[in-house]
């Protein structure tokens, strides 16, 4: 057993541990590239919902309008940053796979432990590229790191417009009233708001689901991701 492992085993030279060091310094300056790209479309996210609060909370007849208008826009920049999100976690994935199969051995015990077939998963990896995750699963990381925060606050905002703002409500009635918007009834846009959010928290969940599933996999030894 032990002469067929040491068979297929392969030993570095000096040069190709270089080149390794360099192609992982390569990776790492992309992963960091992109990561900067996603934090942009997080910023304008946030700066397009404060914009959409100062209009509607402006004056005592301004309309709760662009709250509800700029959640289409938080969802373009959302799919937006989910697909940067696929390119990023390419970049992030290779990174960390040479951290755990050569440098994590290397400074351990001195032995890159090629018998594994580590460096064929990786080569695969570099002779067809592709996409570790699905865009719904990027959706999902994003919306329960950054998004699930500004989805709440523009929920709340839009609420609170309802209901204290310009005077506070007297009822439940007075509220769906004010949520009434051009020809469409506010028990309408309530629901369309509801759905909203839930389709938000749905994906988060499954999508968080699999991930801990993908992570468990992972630790038994299953390839990038």
């Amino acid at each position: 057993m032990s002469d067929s492992v040491s068979e297929t085993k392969r030993e570095f030279t000096q040069a190709e541990i270089g080149a390794l060091a360099h192609l992982y310094r390569g990776e790492v300056y992309r992963s960091t590239i992109w990561r900067t790209r996603l934090d942009t479309t997080t910023n304008w996210s946030v700066v397009s919902l404060g914009a959409a609060f100062s209009i509607s909370f402006s004056s005592p007849e301004a309309s709760a309008l662009p709250i509800l208008l700029v959640g289409v826009l938080i969802f373009t920049l959302m799919l937006l940053e989910a697909r940067r999100y696929r390119y990023f976690n390419v970049w992030r994935a290779r990174a960390r796979y040479m951290e755990v199969h050569f440098y994590a051995p290397l400074l351990d015990d001195g032995n890159l432990h090629t018998e594994d077939d580590w460096q064929k998963v990786l080569a695969k990896d570099y002779w067809r590229p592709d996409y570790h995750i699905s865009l719904l699963t990027a959706m999902g990381r994003r919306i329960r790191r950054n998004y699930l925060w500004i989805l709440t606050i523009q929920i709340m905002a839009y609420v609170g417009k309802l209901v204290i703002h310009p005077t506070s409500a007297t009822s439940l009635h007075e509220v769906i009233r004010r949520a009434d918007t051009g020809p469409i009834p506010g028990e309408v846009i309530l629901g369309i708001g509801v759905l909203y959010l839930g389709s938000f928290l749905a994906i988060a969940q499954i999508t968080g689901w699999r991930d801990a599933q993908r992570s468990v996999k992972r630790n038994r030894g299953r390839p990038l991701g």
